[in-house]
């Protein structure tokens, strides 16, 4: 306990404070125990990437539904031979991921043990392939799920689901 006043700490049973006199009214009552970092940030946590995957999933169709649209009209003999294959394997990415991201955002809310590793994974992937918002994403899952002390949170709050 610390003295609202001057801040000096205090004996529990104290009725003064030893340095500025004040009296002390009734006894402190603590605050109950913070939430730690993952089970406080989980559950946005696995919103957030089912969000990102929607988004990733919608831009990787997309992307295959132009190029059906520009091979069905021909438009496909004015690009470099380097772009067909370039904007295939960048849809596929995308949907590839979209579907990790689904997995890693329901494995979070229903607190499975394969989701924290999968969510570490894909946010490193998301810093450098989804500007903004995977790198944001990328961050905020990291700094969630990432510290040594996040693992035994983790396995202790999916502990408490069952």
């Amino acid at each position: 306990m610390f003295c609202d006043q001057c801040g000096a700490q205090l004996d529990p049973n104290a009725r003064f404070c030893n340095r500025c006199g004040k009296q002390l009214s009734a006894p402190v009552a603590f605050a109950a125990p913070r939430p730690g970092r993952v089970q406080s940030h989980v559950r946005l946590l696995g919103i957030l990437w089912l969000a990102l995957s929607a988004f990733d999933a919608v831009g990787g169709f997309l992307a295959f539904v132009v190029l059906a649209i520009l091979s069905h009209h021909g438009g496909l003999q004015e690009l470099p031979f380097f772009v067909l294959p370039l904007i295939k394997a960048a849809a596929l990415f995308s949907i590839v991921k979209a579907a990790g991201g689904f997995f890693a955002g329901w494995g979070l809310l229903n607190r499975q043990s394969w989701a924290r590793p999968l969510a570490i994974a894909l946010a490193i992937i998301s810093l450098f392939f989804h500007i903004p918002f995977g790198t944001a994403l990328g961050v905020y899952t990291l700094w969630v799920l990432l510290p040594a002390h996040s693992e035994a949170e983790y396995e202790k709050y999916q502990s408490t689901a069952a």
